[in-house]
């Protein structure tokens, strides 16, 4: 067996970054930009006002009277020029009048026809949002993350009609075995709904890729072998179940007789030690065992770290976060135990169940505490690493 950080390792060195194409911003949303976009020009192209009020050229004492010489407003400046003693009537988001150093707000002004009488005195520069004090012409924006709205945004501002990103990752799902049957469709004595891939195409599509479903692989190598004929094209293969060693775990078998070059088999770590990965008809692949909640974790940690990574991300794991432990743990094996916790006030709280088959308790944590091999009794209050779930 491997470590986890090993195990990453492997597969980062399994696959690139995907080619880029341009999408309109509006599908630019949660996706990743491959390259930088350059602003069209200044934002704001022009000195703006901030606030509604009049703009002036010079010094205004309290009582100072101004005439009143015309109005500036947001699509439709003031076209002349503010000499000493005059004013222009102001709003937000306006351009500021050739000649206006300053901007007083309409609070501290008396307006009386074409007089205005200012009560307070405004500085220099005072309520003005100077040309280019959001970004410059030639700026550039690249976040090496998924577009937020904000991103959007920013990039509308910029001018950017249309946006250069990754490719989406087009993942491959196969669930194995006979016992399984998909929801919504009748279940035999023996059989069960088949889980884990709906979860990980789930998890997937929110990482911002495609999960393609194929259908259930039965235990048979027939049908096995069309499961994978069936993913042939697709940047990632994602197998579940039947990928330990009993006799009726046909994945690594197959995998190999298809010519798969393997990368790792078993992992240290609980739950998820029948982890396997490799490359097959000219694609990644990871093998994730059966059981539901070690599917779904495995995932988390090396699965949505790979797509980050095809999708032109930095390679890196899952992150984690520093926590009190609001309860007392006992010690930890020879392997990484990711346990399902909850993360509140009084600090993270493990479930007393950790069976890896136990969907309902991964469905209200929150975090994994993570426990590195070997680690001795904790104690309330002492910091333990973590990494948040949705």
């Amino acid at each position: 067996m491997i470590s986890v950080t090993e195990a990453l390792e492997r597969l980062f060195a399994l696959v690139d970054p995907l080619d880029s194409e341009t999408v309109p911003l509006r599908q630019a949303r949660n996706r990743v930009m491959s390259r930088p976009v350059a602003a069209f020009r200044d934002q704001p192209p022009f000195a703006a006002s901030a606030m509604d009020g009049y703009a002036i050229a010079d010094d205004a004492a309290p009582g100072a009277s101004f005439r009143v010489i015309g109005e500036s407003a947001a699509g439709a400046r003031f076209q002349g020029r503010v000499g000493l003693g005059e004013a222009v009537r102001i709003f937000t988001g306006a351009p500021l009048p050739t000649g206006a150093d300053r901007v007083v707000i309409q609070e501290n002004a008396v307006r009386d026809g074409q007089t205005v009488t200012f009560t307070e005195r405004a500085e220099p520069g005072r309520n003005i949002r100077p040309s280019g004090g959001d970004f410059h012409k030639d700026d550039t924006h690249f976040p090496r993350r998924a577009l937020n709205p904000a991103d959007i945004a920013l990039l509308a501002a910029m001018g950017a009609g249309a946006v250069p990103v990754t490719r989406k990752p087009q993942v491959a799902l196969i669930a194995t075995g006979d016992e399984l049957v998909a929801p919504g469709e009748a279940a035999g004595p023996d059989q069960i709904f088949a889980s884990n891939t709906y979860g990980l195409a789930a998890m997937f599509e929110a990482s911002g890729c495609i999960a393609n479903m194929v259908p259930i692989a039965r235990d048979d190598a027939a049908s096995m072998n069309g499961a994978f004929d069936l993913a042939r094209g697709a940047d990632l293969v994602v197998t579940v179940g039947g990928a330990s060693v009993g006799d009726h775990d046909l994945v690594a078998g197959i995998a190999a007789q298809r010519g798969m070059v393997p990368a790792f088999h078993k992992v240290a770590m609980r739950p998820g030690k029948p982890l396997m990965a490799g490359r097959i008809d000219g694609a990644p692949m990871i093998g994730l065992p059966g059981n539901p909640v070690s599917a779904m974790i495995c995932g988390i940690l090396f699965v949505l770290p790979v797509l980050r990574v095809l999708q032109g991300l930095p390679a890196g794991p899952a992150p984690r976060f520093n926590a009190r432990l609001a309860t007392e743990i006992d010690a930890n094996g020879d392997r990484e135990h990711y346990m399902r916790a909850t993360n509140g006030a009084d600090g993270i709280q493990p479930f007393d169940r950790q069976d890896s088959s136990l969907l309902r308790i991964l469905s209200d944590a929150d975090a994994l505490l993570v426990r590195p091999p070997h680690d001795p009794p904790r104690g309330i209050g002492e910091t333990v690493e973590c990494i948040a779930i949705a």
